[in-house]
């Protein structure tokens, strides 16, 4: 389960990826917060603009930036990057401290942290398969997953704490100190110990060569449709936990932060349980969106709060599941050549649909109720999740009879088997 570890260079980056995350997610919760309870009265609108407004950039220089990544050092790009986002968040947690801060400039600093981060992603998925070998790539891709996660699981109770005790300020502090972690763990790599693949020669039509051999692959387009689907329409909770916990429960932001770390239980048993598969199906990729809609579902009504809390659980274990084998699938099933651009029209259609499901699902959420929000969301996974389905009995002339029960075989039994 833990292969890869045995790398020096992965320790580095697994570690300080793990300081960083905890300081993210404090961030996610805290801003949500703050734009929730604090400049605004509970608008779920306000909260999906400014989510959107941070995975915006992504749509305009994603591509560019997977392109980046694929012509230059990826460890030097990183470190740059990784500074710029320290940035945003220390000039956030100033303004906040100071209370002087205006729900303008909160939309203005995620805009900025959305840029940053939009030319981070492809590099960082790439990064992986330079850090190891090629057959601890799946481990190493589940690892990172459970790095993120055990990263939400502590980083939401943290932050309702902190903003419970002292304020939001703290919370965007903190996270700014955290990128130290991910800096120093990348100035510390042994660079001769890295696989380093090609980089692409400059030329042109780049990037419409990646969207060409894209096109080219059945597996990956029907990869980048679903989790553009499901990721748009359905893994919202950022702001669809703020209003279930304030608008419906009416809790606190303690109680809102623990909604996090409860879901990240489910989420790090889904990483911890892909870090034993060697390899990946698109089985865990139709299957893990399946799943996500129907628990999804099933968590939008539940009556109180214990039980949503509860409800999470799976949920996060589905949703993870789902991902991960994304993921892993891509990074695996691509030309190492091509992988920066392959992975930047990934991270495009995971976060790129942000902008547009973000403040569609807050809205929905202000104007109709939140379980409206989580209940349309987790359908639209189930309905994709189901087109896939039948797409794959006909490609692989299978009866949907027997494709159904392979795939609900292997989403709810065997990645609990031993």
């Amino acid at each position: 389960m833990f292969r890869a570890l045995r790398v020096y260079n992965y320790r580095l980056w697994v570690s300080g990826a793990l300081v960083s995350n905890i300081g993210t997610w404090m961030q996610r919760v805290a801003q949500d917060w703050l734009v929730l309870t604090v400049l605004t009265h509970n608008s779920g609108t306000a909260v999906g603009v400014t989510t959107g407004l941070q995975f915006l950039p992504i749509l305009f220089i994603g591509p560019y930036a997977g392109l980046l990544g694929d012509r230059i050092s990826k460890r030097k790009l990183l470190i740059c990057t990784q500074t710029a986002m320290g940035f945003c968040a220390l000039l956030l947690g100033i303004l906040v401290v100071t209370q002087t801060v205006q729900l303008w400039e909160v939309f203005a600093l995620a805009l900025a942290l959305g840029v940053a981060s939009a030319v981070d992603a492809p590099s960082r998925q790439a990064f992986v398969s330079e850090v190891v070998e090629q057959q601890d790539v799946p481990n190493a891709v589940a690892l990172n997953s459970a790095s993120f996660n055990l990263a939400r699981l502590a980083g939401p109770g943290v932050a309702g704490l902190l903003i419970a005790w002292l304020g939001t300020g703290p919370a965007f502090l903190l996270n700014a100190a955290s990128f130290a972690g991910v800096i120093c763990s990348l100035l510390k790599m042994r660079p001769h110990e890295l696989h380093p693949v090609a980089r692409a020669a400059r030329g042109k039509g780049q990037i419409r060569e990646g969207l060409r051999y894209i096109r080219q692959r059945p597996d990956l387009t029907m990869i980048m449709i679903l989790v553009g689907v499901v990721g748009t329409f359905g893994m919202n909770f950022q702001i669809t936990n703020a209003l279930m916990a304030s608008a419906v429960f009416g809790k606190g932001a303690g109680e809102y932060g623990l909604l996090g770390s409860v879901m990240a239980v489910g989420t790090l048993a889904a990483a911890l349980l892909a870090a034993r598969r060697q390899g990946t199906r698109m089985r865990y990729v139709v299957g893990g969106a399946l799943a996500f809609g129907i628990l999804a579902g099933t968590a939008a009504f539940m009556p109180t709060y214990a039980l949503y809390a509860v409800a999470l659980i799976p949920v996060g274990l589905a949703a993870l599941t789902f991902m991960n084998a994304c993921n892993t699938s891509v990074q695996l099933s691509t030309d190492p050549v091509m992988r920066g651009r392959v992975l930047a029209v990934y991270m495009v259609v995971l976060q790129g649909g942000t902008p547009i499901g973000a403040p569609l699902v807050g809205w929905i959420g202000t104007e109709f109720g939140a379980r409206w929000s989580v209940g349309g969301g987790a359908g639209i996974a189930l309905l994709a999740g189901v087109v896939a389905l039948i797409l794959l009995n006909r490609r692989n002339n299978v009866r949907f009879r027997d494709q159904m029960h392979s795939v609900t075989h292997y989403s709810f039994r065997r990645p609990l088997a031993p």
